[in-house]
């Protein structure tokens, strides 16, 4: 964690806010491992008498949840993975514990997110179309948004790719916030070497390891933390950019998810938005999907016109206010490699959102 992005940013501790008790702001009460700016291990808390929740700083990734115990119990074979192992003594564990594990699909996860988000570097890779499809989707965006300034936030960040795009863009603080610890740690790696280290699934159980050379613009303007999209602990309109990138369709509560970014947005300031509609009933209730079912209403299970009545005031019985449409491209090609034989082809529906 960046000491310069917690003082600008200011977080204040989810639980109070989530249980009535107000703005209580966290204080760092004590740093274990510190480089510079950045405390690599310590504790953040609450100073509400009524809480005292203690959040951890772990390998440089503060974890601001709203309740820890249980996401640290949860996360509990994040946490404790290692990455000091031999490529030999990895592939060794890989095949023991085998395919359809949390390891497994761990492994699964990095491969195809470290690859996209920073594929570009590696010299080996000679697919086509080439690594990079979530940049490609924050550049198109932006190519609709226009102008934009201040602070940039990214939601579901994952590797952490786009938000060191967001950071070549801006001349501000950016943040990367997801839930996954493991994509966290290997992002806040790059960031501390300047190198992306990663096993490239290959078939299987089979994996390459990889470490790449990342060419970094502005690391010192970028943090990633452990926070609930849907339970943030900023302040309403803090933020010139906020991106959210096919995180739409893996929250529990799509409308609320748009009703964040309209309060984390300053007046004026512009957001970027992508999603796929692939929705899964673990992530969330078919009740809460943006199209995809009832196709007895009005748009027959159509996704698009829903999200578009649901960013027009009035438009919709839970139209979100303070937001407006300033461009979109219904189609936009995303391609999530998995394997050396096989991928997932999305086309994202992508808009560009803009405030006030």
């Amino acid at each position: 964690m960046r000491l310069s992005h917690f003082e600008a940013f200011a977080p204040v501790c989810p639980r109070c806010r989530a249980q009535g008790r107000g703005e209580q702001r966290l204080i760092l009460a004590c740093i274990e491992a510190r480089d510079g700016d950045v405390v690599r291990e310590g504790i953040l808390h609450c100073p509400s008498p009524e809480c005292r929740q203690e959040f951890p700083i772990l390998d440089s990734v503060p974890v601001i949840v709203a309740e820890v115990g249980p996401f640290l119990s949860h996360n509990a074979t994040h946490l404790l993975a290692r990455d000091d192992l031999s490529a030999t003594l990895e592939s060794l564990i890989g095949d023991a514990i085998g395919p359809g594990t949390p390891h497994d699909a761990t492994r699964l996860h990095l491969s195809s997110y470290a690859r996209d988000h920073y594929g570009m570097h590696d010299p080996a890779e000679t697919a086509d179309p080439p690594p990079g499809a979530a940049r490609r989707c924050l550049e198109a965006g932006l190519g609709l948004l226009g102008d934009w300034r201040g602070p940039a936030l990214e939601l579901g960040c994952a590797a952490g790719g786009v938000t060191q795009a967001l950071a070549e863009r801006s001349d501000g603080l950016v943040l990367g916030v997801d839930l996954n610890i493991s994509m966290l740690r290997l992002a806040q790696r790059v960031l501390a070497t300047g190198r992306v280290r990663y096993a490239r699934r290959r078939i299987g159980l089979v994996y390459d390891r990889r470490d790449v050379a990342v060419p970094l613009a502005r690391p010192e303007a970028v943090d990633y933390w452990a926070c609930d999209a849907l339970a943030l602990p900023f302040a309403p309109g803090g933020f010139g950019m906020v991106a959210a990138l096919n995180l739409l369709d893996a929250v529990q509560a799509p409308q609320m998810l748009l009703a964040t970014i309209a309060a984390l947005l300053r007046p004026g300031g512009g957001a970027v938005l992508a999603c796929p509609y692939d929705w899964s009933p673990q992530a969330t209730g078919p009740a809460a999907w943006i199209g995809g079912h009832s196709q007895r209403g009005g748009h027959a299970g159509a996704a698009e016109p829903l999200l578009r009545d649901l960013l027009t005031p009035g438009a919709h019985p839970m139209s979100v206010s303070g937001l407006s449409i300033a461009g979109e491209i219904e189609s936009f090609p995303w391609r999530v490699r998995l394997h050396d034989r096989s991928a997932v082809d999305y086309r994202a529906h992508l808009l560009a959102l803009r405030a006030g």
